[in-house]
């Protein structure tokens, strides 16, 4: 699929955010969710996942290891299909804007690091539209470390890569798989109209850089409730 939901004709329209883990890119759609919220804005949130249908199939095999790269792939795509059928599509139809953290392009970075093939991993997801606005957030690979790290003492196992065997020390491992998931993010970029957001500037301003855009490019008293009078 290569038009965006609006060229396809829906009436909602598909906000992304996408970014390294540490970016800062949850924290800002959140922000952006409330003061949409605020506003009254009929607004939907969705993140990478986050399937009910799958989550706990997902969870057990990172924590047992048991997940190759082409398993991690699919299980990936299965959680999305469900979301974007029973949820994203639904509400687009409907005519709400929706916020989701994280869309088709995580896989196309993730898995291709991981060794899928380019092709097959956008064949799994050849089904689903482009967003109407995608947002990246491009924070340094030290600034993204630090945030995780503020968060907690210890970085996650594929956070980190270490299934790829890439180094045995998680730092040294997260800087390079991160690495070169930032890499496959840039050639993508002008592919796919990636709008940039400088992460590794403070909260206040990169919302309010975000709300500015969205506010540009969006026509929002399209997507707000009637107030009661």
């Amino acid at each position: 699929m290569t038009k965006t939901f609006a060229e396809l004709g829906f009436p909602g329209r598909l906000i992304a955010v996408e970014g390294l883990d540490g970016s800062g890119k949850s924290t800002q759609v959140h922000l952006l969710l409330k003061w949409l919220e605020q506003q009254g804005g009929k607004v939907f949130f969705s993140e990478w996942n986050s399937s009910a249908l799958v989550k706990s199939a997902t969870k057990k095999g990172k924590n047992q290891n048991l997940l190759t790269p082409t398993t991690f792939s699919l299980i990936h795509a299965t959680d999305f299909a469900d979301r974007y059928e029973r949820q994203l599509v639904p509400l687009l139809r409907a005519g709400y804007l929706v916020l989701c953290d994280r869309y088709i392009f995580t896989a196309f970075a993730r898995d291709t690091v991981r060794g899928c093939p380019q092709d097959w991993v956008r064949g799994l997801y050849s089904f689903a539209a482009l967003p109407d606005l995608t947002f990246f957030f491009k924070a340094s690979l030290e600034v993204s470390l630090a945030r995780i790290l503020d968060n907690r003492p210890v970085l996650k196992f594929h956070e980190a890569g270490m299934d790829l065997e890439l180094s045995p020390d998680p730092y040294e491992s997260f800087r390079i798989f991160q690495g070169r998931i930032f890499e496959q993010y840039l050639a993508m970029s002008t592919e796919f109209n990636f709008t940039m957001v400088d992460a590794n500037q403070r909260i206040e301003e990169q919302q309010g850089t975000l709300r500015k855009l969205v506010a540009a490019r969006i026509d929002l008293p399209k997507f707000t409730t009637a107030k009661a009078h």
